[in-house]
C-alpha cells in the first residue's frame, strides 16, 4: 500500500499498543508475569531442583512472602522472636517454590487466561485467572494483591475460587505452632518442602 491511506493504516494499527500498556493493570500484570513462569517451568520440564531455582525470582517478584508469612501465623505473630520471624518467612519461600516447582512439572498444552476486569477491595486488588487444560473444565485461581513498596504483590491465593491459602495453613499450622512454637513450624515447612522435591 502506498500514499496517505497507507499511513493512516499504519498509525492506526499501532497507536493502540502504548494506549493499552499504559491502562494495563499493574497488580495483573503480577498475575500474568507468574503465570508466565509457570508455564516456562511446565514447559521446560527438567528436575524439581531447576525447576525451583527458575521459578524462585518469580515468586519473589510476584508474592509479599513477609506478609503472607504474618498473616499465616496469625496473632502469635508478635510473640515471636525477630530472628524466628525471619526464619519463619524463609522457611515459608522455601515451602512455596518448592510447591509450585513440584506442581507445576510438565506441560500437556496447558495454558492460562487472566481476567482483565481486576476488582477493587478494601484497597485491594482481585485478579481472577482460569488454568485451561486440554478435554478439562478450567480451573479457576484468584490472587489477591496489595501494594508494598510502591509495588503490587500477591497476599492470598483462592484455588477454584474457595477458601484462601492464607486461611487454610493458619488452620493447618496451628497445632504445630502452639505445640513447639516457631522452631517447630520452621522444621514443618521444610519438610513440606522436602516432599516438595525442592
Amino acid at each position: 500500500m502506498r500514499g496517505p491511506l497507507s499511513s493512516a493504516l499504519v498509525f492506526a494499527l499501532l497507536s493502540p499498543v502504548p494506549a493499552l500498556a499504559q491502562t494495563a493493570d499493574p497488580a495483573r500484570a503480577v498475575v500474568q508475569s507468574l503465570d508466565d513462569g509457570l508455564i516456562a517451568i511446565m514447559k521446560a520440564k527438567g528436575t524439581a531442583s531447576s525447576r525451583a531455582a527458575t521459578i524462585a525470582p518469580v515468586i519473589d517478584r510476584s508474592f509479599d512472602l513477609p506478609l503472607m508469612t504474618r498473616l499465616t501465623v496469625g496473632a502469635g505473630w508478635t510473640g515471636i522472636a525477630p530472628a524466628d520471624q525471619t526464619a519463619l518467612v524463609a522457611a515459608l519461600r522455601r515451602m512455596t517454590i518448592a510447591q509450585y516447582a513440584r506442581n507445576f512439572d510438565g506441560w500437556s498444552g496447558e495454558s492460562f487466561t487472566v481476567d482483565p476486569n481486576v476488582q477493587v477491595r478494601a484497597g485491594d486488588k482481585l485478579v481472577r485467572t482460569n488454568l485451561n487444560q486440554p478435554g478439562k473444565a478450567p480451573v479457576p485461581i484468584s490472587y489477591r494483591l496489595r501494594q508494598s513498596g510502591g509495588n503490587w504483590k500477591i497476599i492470598d491465593v483462592f484455588y477454584r475460587n474457595a477458601i484462601s491459602q492464607i486461611a487454610t495453613r493458619r488452620s493447618d499450622f496451628s497445632a504445630v505452632l502452639a505445640k513447639g512454637g516457631a522452631k517447630a513450624l520452621i522444621a514443618h515447612l521444610d519438610a513440606v518442602s522436602a516432599k516438595g522435591g525442592g
